[in-house]
Parts: C-alpha cells; structure tokens; sequence
C-alpha cells in the first residue's frame, strides 16, 4: 500500500508466537467448556465475572505485546480490540433476536454461542488472511474496502429494526433443503435419531442461523480493524481475545441493549472513519497515526454511551 510505513505494520512475527497463540486460545476455549459443560442458565453475576476474565485477558495481552514488540504494535492491538468490542456489541442485539425467535431454552444458549464462538474465530482468520493479501498486492483494494466500510456504516446509522427472519436467510433455508430437521428441540443435542434415521434439531438450526448472521458481521469487522494495521498477527489477537467475550457480553447486555440507543450511531461512526482511514491511506495524505485512531475508538464510543444513559435518563424523568 502507499504511503509512509508504520511500525506496527512491519513487526515480524516467529511462527512460534502463532503457535504460542494457538495454544493460548485453545486452553481459554476449554476452560470455558469445563466451566459451563451443566448447561446451566447464566446469571448476571457470573456473566460479568467472565467478562471481566476475558477483557482481562485481552488486556494482559495487549501489555505484553507492548513489552515483547513496542508501543505502536501494542497500541494498534487496543485500537483493533476496543473496536472489535464495540461492534460485537451490535452482534448481542441480533443474537438476542434470533434466541427470541427460536426459542431457544436459556440453558442452551451459552452452547450455541460457544459454538458460534468457534466458527467465528475461524471464518475472521480467513477474513483477515484473504484482505491483509489484498490490500498489499492490489493497490485499490484499499478504495474498494474504504467505501464498503462507509457504506456499512451509513446503512448502520440509518437502518431501522435488522431483519433476522432464519426463513429468509439463505444459508439456513440452504441448510433445511439439504439436511432433514425436526422442528424441536431435543434436549442439548444438535443431531437426534427420530423416525429411524438421524435429523438436524432446531438447536442445530438456530446454530446454523448464528453464523451464517456472523459471516456478515465478519466481513464488516475485519475491514474496519484492517484499516488500523495490516499486520496479520495484530489484527487476529485483537479479533481473537474481542471474539472470545462474545458469549459472556451477550448474557451481560442482552436485556441492557434497549437502553443505549446512540450507541449505533457511534459505531457507524467507527465504521466510516476506518472506511475513510483505508482510503487515505492509499492517497499522499498515508496512513493516519495509530494512538489518533485509538482516540477516535475511545471518544467515540464514550461519547455515544453517555449519551444513550442521559437520553434515557431524561425519559425516564419525564414519564
């Protein structure tokens, strides 16, 4: 791409250290397997003490990325990581619906999400492989994923209740069309024999519309933290500890979600300046300093929550 390097972009990264990585991720992944394997409904306490378990995880992460490669690395990983963070909160309110329209007994939704969880660490690591190759070897890359985030962000900002009828979803009418299902549920199984032969259970169905919804949240995402660094590594981590919380998030903002009403106003926000940030980038003006758009991450999302908390304050005075 054009313009002056950055630091963070040209770390070079051991094979080891992907590994190290690898292996991190798995442990947290069945940690959070063990911990969960009852199926138990989860409380607002113990969600917020896993949350705090995996912000705090990305955190520690993001110190050592700081001591093992420098400053601008490791604030690029917080800039991708709050920005991560901040648009999975939009994921929460499309699962919540989709939980709503399924049914889905409360004890079985941490394993969708687990699940959910799986596939989307997979499905961004190609995201960000394929556009990382992209933007290095075709220059107007960088144009085309720019005006796509803007796009992106002012459809967010204008769109009103998101569709997320499974009927109309591709992959799910697809999924039904090619495996036999039954409309049940059958305990926390996703497959069950019924009638003498094995059938996907709505369980498998509900799982199967959480990531084919996550796919297009993937894509969105993963160009908006690309146009913070283009260094494959940075951005995986920080999408990786972000993704990682998704489930402890859900169960801690799905029923709080009504109450921050701007805040998809300052994510559409994010997303068109990461858009405008790809595209400058390819121009003499270059890449725009990482600590200004951590900046930007921050204030903006500050901005947007206190603003929801006093709109709704007010409303509620007026009632």
């Amino acid at each position: 791409m054009r313009g002056a390097p950055v630091a963070e972009a040209t770390v070079a990264v051991p094979l080891w250290a992907w590994a190290a990585v690898g292996g991190l991720l798995t442990v947290l992944l069945m940690v959070d397997v063990l911990a969960h394997r009852d199926n138990h409904v989860i409380e607002l306490r113990e969600a917020l003490l896993w949350s705090a378990v995996w912000v705090g995880a990305g955190l520690l992460f993001g110190l050592v990325l700081w001591w093992g490669l420098g400053g601008d690395p490791a604030i690029a990983y917080f800039s991708g990581y709050l920005l991560e963070k901040a648009l999975s909160v939009d994921n929460v309110f499309v699962f919540a619906l989709l939980f709503g329209y399924f049914r889905v007994p409360a004890g079985y939704q941490h394993k969708v999400l687990f699940w959910g969880v799986v596939g989307a660490l997979a499905f961004r690591l190609l995201f960000i492989l394929a556009g990382a190759e992209l933007l290095d070897r075709l220059t107007w890359a960088g144009f085309v994923l720019g005006a796509f985030l803007v796009w992106t962000g002012w459809r967010l900002a204008v769109r009103g209740k998101p569709d997320v009828d499974p009927d109309r979803n591709r992959a799910v009418r697809l999924f039904r069309r090619i495996v036999p299902t039954d409309a049940s549920y059958h305990g926390d199984r996703f497959t069950a024999r019924v009638g003498g032969r094995r059938v996907a259970t709505l369980l498998l169905v509900a799982l199967v519309a959480i990531e084919a919804t996550d796919v297009v949240f993937a894509v969105d995402s993963v160009a908006a933290i690309l146009a913070i660094t283009t260094n494959t590594f940075l951005v995986w981590t920080a999408t990786a500890f972000a993704v990682l919380g998704l489930r402890s998030l859900y169960f801690c903002l799905a029923g709080l979600l009504r109450h921050f009403g701007h805040l998809r106003y300052g994510l559409a926000l994010l997303l068109a300046f990461a858009g405008l940030k790809l595209i400058l980038a390819e121009t003499p003006v270059g890449k725009l300093p990482v600590w200004l758009t951590l900046a930007v991450v921050v204030l903006t999302l500050a901005v947007s929550i206190a603003s929801s908390v006093l709109t709704e304050r007010r409303a509620q005075a007026n009632r």
